[in-house]
């Protein structure tokens, strides 16, 4: 990681984007300490992308992957809920 200042950024602006989309992180400080990161389009798109929930990203996994490939019964995640009530409520 690079740190430069504000002042020292002012100056520096196309060298420190340049190291961005070279894949290093940039962070600014004022007075010392940090107050912003830069970083390149390609990791701000991967951070910023689809966040999947979890029967989604299991789906996925399962068209990539086989779980006999992985040593895993294919009802594996039926065996494993727990199918008891859970606590008594009264309401």
């Amino acid at each position: 990681m690079q740190r430069y200042s504000i002042a020292e950024a002012r100056a520096r602006l196309p060298r420190m984007v340049d190291q961005a989309e070279a894949g290093v992180t940039v962070e600014l400080t004022r007075r010392g300490r940090p107050v912003a990161v830069l970083i390149s389009r390609q990791e701000f798109d991967r951070l910023r992308g689809k966040r999947w929930h979890f029967g989604e990203a299991y789906r996925k996994f399962l068209k990539k992957h086989s779980l006999k490939e992985i040593g895993t019964a294919d009802n594996f995640v039926a065996s494993t809920r727990d199918k008891s009530t859970g606590r008594k409520v009264s309401l």
